[in-house]
């Protein structure tokens, strides 16, 4: 496997020998201090450039960095609607198992990037000094925030309101409607709530990482087994536990932020946990 070093060089030195592209940028996790290195971390790499038709025209450029075992291209697919307006990406595998994400951006766009940045970028070559003061990463972006009363019932109600759903397919025998409604909805809301708490122990000034992914270092280790019970969705009996045990840390969770916020605990939980009680003894 190549080395980031070889990578970044390579990366670099093509686009100093290639006249159309005036601007190089690091993004993403490579970008950032506070995640640690491993060899899975994609190189997010723009390019801007004077002429993007030249490269979009064929793919044959592309070759100078390696073998690919695959290719998307985000901009130019059917079913999915592309999301970068006038940019153009090419996400490639290579055989070796690095990855680039590479962008291509129109040069005149170089403010507007900077503008919608996450923060997360590092300038790698600037041919023409469009980058005036220095860019320095961050993640501040990510950081946990304090939530607002607002926020916090928001949160509250969502989680609740939805837990409904699943209850309504599980009685149904809607598996499939349940697990997606517990998956992207209910469980999502209880991460976030979790997430709040442990800002108010630790501090706002962090991290929990994409998709709550470094959530266990920080949560006791009880709190962490039982959340990853929730998973188990194979089948009504493990839905029916899954649910639960959401409920259960929610509501601890929750209990403990509306205390240390000063913020009213809603009274969702005691009118839906008994709904959904008396509809799993019904279904059972």
């Amino acid at each position: 496997m190549r080395s980031e070093q070889e990578m970044m060089n390579l990366l670099i030195s093509f686009a100093k020998n290639d006249n159309r592209i005036r601007l190089v940028t690091l993004e993403g996790s490579r970008a950032n201090k506070n995640i640690p290195r491993d060899t899975f971390q994609d190189y997010d790499i723009s390019y801007f450039v004077t002429d993007m038709e030249s490269f979009k025209k064929d793919d044959e450029w592309l070759n100078v960095f390696g073998e690919r075992l695959i290719m998307q291209k985000p901009e130019d697919m059917e079913l999915f609607p592309p999301e970068l307006g006038g940019w153009f990406s090419y996400l490639m595998l290579f055989e070796d198992r690095n990855r680039i994400d590479l962008k291509l951006i129109p040069i005149n766009e170089v403010e507007n990037y900077f503008i919608n940045s996450d923060g997360l970028v590092e300038v790698l070559l600037d041919k023409d000094e469009l980058v005036k003061g220095g860019v320095i990463p961050n993640d501040q972006k990510y950081w946990i925030k304090r939530p607002t009363a607002r926020e916090f019932d928001d949160c509250c109600n969502e989680f609740w309101w939805v837990s409904t759903y699943v209850v309504k397919g599980l009685a149904r025998r809607e598996i499939l409607f349940a697990v997606d409604h517990l998956h992207e909805i209910v469980r999502s809301n209880l991460l976030r709530m979790m997430s709040w708490q442990i800002g108010l122990e630790k501090g706002f000034n962090f991290s929990v990482g994409k998709n709550y992914k470094y959530i266990n270092h920080y949560l006791p280790k009880e709190d962490w087994d039982s959340l990853l019970t929730t998973y188990a969705e194979s089948g009504y009996p493990n839905m029916w536990r899954s649910l639960f045990t959401c409920y259960e840390l929610f509501r601890k969770y929750s209990k403990s932020a509306a205390e240390s916020l000063g913020y009213k605990y809603p009274n969702y939980d005691e009118a839906i946990t008994k709904y959904t009680k008396n509809i799993y003894q019904s279904f059972e």
